[in-house]
């Protein structure tokens, strides 16, 4: 078997502490502490309030306050409400415990006060691992690269998902999964993208059943945030292309879910590319035991009772047309050219659930 040696390549690597054990958010005031900071703003949404109020008790006197404000798809309006709250508290560094949301606030934050971060992930999106903003303002999501929003400290503590429910961690897997393939075929790959991202495939495989059958199982889940590091790494290192576009344009113009978009357009969407990627998919046909990618990943998609169809989700027939026409609007790079007729039996496809995608 050959190495990923490629005769050509760039890599970016951003200073980065990394954690991994059960019960490591308890070392959450040390690591404040080893940043040079003394006043945390503990960010969360309203639902996991409860819990940053439990982390910013172990932190004791470094907390400065709670920002309980983050919301899906970080609207800008609510982040200049959380900058007024946050700028009362006189804070020198920004604690987020949550998923994706909380996250893309603190990274919100970050990028308009240059404070550095550190993050304690309660989901599998992978966003704590790269220098990726998405926001949303006037019903279109955008996103940004830029080293100041990069996290300097992730807490992977195993306990905080192990009770996060079945359905929100299996889409929350297949949303960090999406990263990984299409890092496999990204116009600005390197060895190292690629390696993370077949790990990362191989660990979601193996541990989301595991995680299914015994959502206690704290080794598996252990392997699960391991899965969505790698995968998010991915994310960080490379660009990506119509997979994201398009959940992007269904999360930030039709208000569908973040993580469960991901989980029903992810066979579609790679299976689209399948032909174009050719043998760079490879660690995906290998890892999910067919050939056909898209199939391959609609069966493990059905093994661990991922959402399957957009319907499901709210999007409505009739907006599938504008979503085709706005995944068109703006150029991006993608291995297999962009047809609008094609684009939309893809996204037909997906809002029908059906089993393969459009080839």
């Amino acid at each position: 078997m050959s190495s990923s040696f490629q005769p050509e390549f760039a890599l970016s690597q951003p200073a980065l502490r990394l954690r991994f054990g059960p019960g490591v958010r308890r070392d959450t005031g040390a690591e404040i502490e080893r940043l040079g900071c003394a006043r945390a703003a503990v960010l969360s949404t309203p639902g996991k309030r409860g819990m940053a109020e439990e982390l910013a008790g172990d932190i004791g006197q470094l907390a400065a306050g709670i920002v309980p404000l983050a919301e899906m798809h970080t609207p800008v309006s609510v982040t200049q409400a959380a900058l007024e709250k946050f700028d009362r508290l006189k804070a020198d560094c920004l604690v987020s415990i949550g998923g994706g949301s909380t996250i893309g606030l603190g990274k919100a934050l970050a990028l308009r006060t240059g404070l550095p971060q550190i993050v304690l992930p309660t989901t599998y999106a992978g966003s704590e691992a790269t220098p990726v903003l998405g926001q949303t303002e006037g019903g279109r999501k955008t996103t940004l690269t830029d080293p100041r929003v990069q996290p300097q400290v992730i807490l992977y503590d195993a306990e905080l998902v192990r009770s996060l429910p079945v359905p929100i961690t299996v889409a929350s897997a297949l949303n960090a999964m999406a990263h990984a393939a299409e890092g496999l075929y990204a116009r600005d790959s390197n060895p190292l993208a690629a390696l993370f991202a077949a790990e990362g495939l191989r660990a979601f495989h193996k541990a989301l059943p595991a995680v299914c059958r015994n959502p206690q199982d704290l080794r598996a889940r252990g392997e699960t945030l391991y899965g969505a590091w790698l995968c998010g790494t991915v994310l960080g290192q490379v660009g990506m292309a119509l997979h994201h576009k398009l959940c992007h344009v269904l999360g930030g113009s039709f208000g569908l879910p973040h993580a469960e978009t991901h989980a029903v357009m992810l066979p579609h969407t790679i299976g689209f590319n399948a032909s174009a990627a050719g043998a760079l998919l490879d660690p995906v046909r290998e890892i999910f035991g067919d050939a056909d990618v898209g199939r391959g990943l609609a069966a493990f998609a059905d093994q661990v009772g991922a959402p399957r169809a957009l319907r499901d989700l709210g999007m409505a027939e009739a907006d599938l047309g504008r979503a085709a026409d706005l995944a068109m609007e703006a150029a991006y790079w993608n291995p297999r050219p962009l047809v609008r007729d094609e684009i939309l039996g893809l996204l037909r496809a997906a809002w029908a659930g059906e089993t393969g995608p459009p080839r």
